[in-house]
């Protein structure tokens, strides 16, 4: 499966047939692959890249044996991706944004901005009670459950609680812009996050195939 790792830097718009498109801006790569993982050594296949290089003195003993088994320098992000082939791959090779092209569907995954402990009407989108005449329920929740039977409240109840610095996943969104030299993406629409967030980018799991004849 094709996948890179990258930065969201800010949303814009491109014209295209004069039409204007929302796009994110995503600084992705260059990654390194740091580690192969084959079935016969761990069970499966895939491969470990990391992303960003930092100074040695950021990085811990267990990581820069790590790196230096690698002859890498060492990565602030490191991430494993499931593979068909390791074969197709070495260690040090770097990967870039080329592996993409314009138009194709693919996969974003990213870290939502933490919004802390939210009331009902910001985090599930509840529509209130009355704001005049005398009303004293304006925010609240509601009723949580009967009294006497169950007497309980039931798992999984929409209420107030921590909103948001969760993982979140677009599904096929558009790759609507490539830039190899600036390791730049552009994609349609929102990416989850916050500007700086670290991003992954992987082909499109549920994407149309066309019909075999």
């Amino acid at each position: 499966m094709k996948s890179i790792l990258g930065k969201k830097v800010a949303m814009t718009r491109i014209f295209k047939d004069d039409k204007a498109i929302p796009v994110t801006v995503i600084k992705a790569g260059p990654c390194v692959v740091v580690q192969k993982k084959t079935v016969e050594t761990d069970g499966y296949n895939a491969i470990q890249i990391g992303f960003e290089e930092i100074p040695e003195r950021k990085a811990n003993k267990p990581l820069m044996g790590h790196f230096k088994k690698a002859q890498v320098q060492p990565m602030r992000y490191l991430r494993e991706f499931r593979v068909d082939n390791v074969d197709d791959y070495e260690i040090g090779q770097k990967i870039d944004v080329s592996i993409f092209s314009e138009g194709e569907k693919i996969d974003l995954i990213g870290k939502s901005k933490g919004r802390g402990y939210s009331g009902v009407m910001k985090r599930w989108n509840f529509s209130g009670g009355e704001k005049t005449h005398g009303s004293k329920f304006h925010r609240d929740l509601g009723s949580t459950g009967n009294a006497s039977y169950p007497s309980k409240v039931f798992k999984g109840k929409k209420m107030a609680g921590q909103y948001g610095n969760e993982r979140v996943t677009i599904q096929n969104s558009e790759v609507v812009y490539i830039d190899v030299q600036n390791n730049l993406i552009a994609v349609k629409g929102g990416v989850p996050g916050a500007r700086g967030g670290l991003v992954t980018i992987r082909e499109a799991v549920k994407a149309k195939r066309p019909k075999m004849k």
